[in-house]
């Protein structure tokens, strides 16, 4: 059983690896990998010669870091909010709702959302119509989109986040809060000196994991969202990537992108594993 996994890995993780030789040659397709002429460093040169690289770079930090913030703090809160609850019907029905949208896909949740944010007809800019409000082109605008990003995607996991959260909550031992109830704690209180203390771990753990995925930015997300107009803050490295390898068929290029990502991408993936088990004593291996 081992072995089907191991094969699995290697030839769908392993041997692609080999075509990181195409980013030190002006490769063509006609030619093969070994025939086409090496050039050494000159796509990496040309990559931060290029003012649309520092773009890019700058829109997935700012994606992915806002992303990764503010989805961190979400789960959290909703589930304290949740944990409150004392209807397991209720709990369990909000706890189905909020998770579901993990399990869709962003080809139709991209669609959805483009009904929704449509100027023409779209059940946003009705509703601010209702208030006086000119319709605004959300996906077709630098300064919204963003924003859509962000929201979007803490919509759509934050509920599955929050399971883990709960779990920890769930961990928690009762006779801690009857202490607090004998100490005179309200249930204020008892969330401040009993509940996040006792999720702090956890809390430490998905935020040091995190890290390593600073430059991932959602590739899905932004390509069935994002258009020509909004590059300017909406293009990130994979999205550029898929550009310039495949529609202008850069493909040397494109690679040589791709691979100084994938190498920042494996430090920051070291140095998070390292923080996860020195402060929350996690570790793989």
């Amino acid at each position: 059983m081992v072995w089907i996994g191991m094969i699995f890995v290697v030839v769908f993780s392993y041997v692609p690896m080999l075509g990181i030789i195409i980013s030190f040659k002006q490769y063509r397709p006609v030619l093969g990998f070994m025939k086409s002429k090496w050039v050494g460093w000159d796509n990496f040169s040309l990559m931060l010669k290029l003012p649309d690289f520092y773009q890019v770079v700058t829109n997935t930090l700012v994606i992915a870091g806002l992303k990764l913030t503010i989805g961190f703090f979400v789960p959290i809160m909703f589930a304290l909010l949740l944990n409150e609850v004392r209807l397991m019907w209720f709990k369990k029905t909000v706890q189905t709702f909020v998770y579901l949208p993990h399990f869709m896909s962003w080809v139709i949740l991209g669609g959805i959302l483009t009904n929704i944010l449509s100027v023409n007809g779209g059940i946003v800019n009705n509703l601010l119509g209702w208030f006086g409000i000119d319709p605004i082109m959300f996906l077709g605008s630098n300064a919204w989109f963003r924003p859509v990003l962000i929201v979007s995607d803490i919509w759509k996991e934050f509920g599955f986040s929050m399971i883990v959260y709960l779990a920890a909550l769930a961990g928690i031992n009762p006779a801690l809060y009857e202490a607090a109830v004998i100490d005179g704690a309200n249930r204020w209180k008892q969330t401040l000196y009993v509940t996040l203390p006792g999720i702090v771990p956890i809390m430490a753990l998905v935020a040091t994991l995190s890290l390593g995925g600073i430059l991932n930015a959602g590739f899905d997300q932004v390509f069935n969202l994002y258009n020509p107009i909004v590059y300017e803050t909406g293009d990130i490295i994979d999205t550029y990537v898929y550009r310039m390898g495949l529609q202008q068929t850069q493909y040397s290029f494109a690679t040589a992108v791709g691979l100084s990502k994938s190498l920042v991408s494996l430090i920051l993936m070291a140095i998070a594993y390292r923080l996860a088990y020195k402060y929350a004593n996690y570790r793989i291996f």
